[in-house]
């Protein structure tokens, strides 16, 4: 479980520095095509779909590579 955090905590600085220091290398999230964006006069309305889709097969594809049974 230790590590687990360890980790997590890794990854969660490498997120950190990157928005801070290289902002473009994400720049594609929420633009990409599939991704809901509805703009009216009262708000907006966004909704990454085919982003988190993308998210969720590499952090799947991550966790299989490390935590293998």
């Amino acid at each position: 479980m230790g590590k687990l955090f360890v980790i997590l905590g890794l990854v969660l600085v490498v997120i950190g520095l990157a928005l801070t220091y290289a902002p473009w290398l994400l720049n594609w999230f929420g633009k990409l095509p599939g991704d809901i964006n509805i703009k009216t006069e009262s708000g907006q309305i966004f909704v990454p779909v085919t982003s988190m889709i993308i998210i969720s097969i590499l952090l799947t594809v991550i966790g299989n590579l490390f935590f293998k049974r």
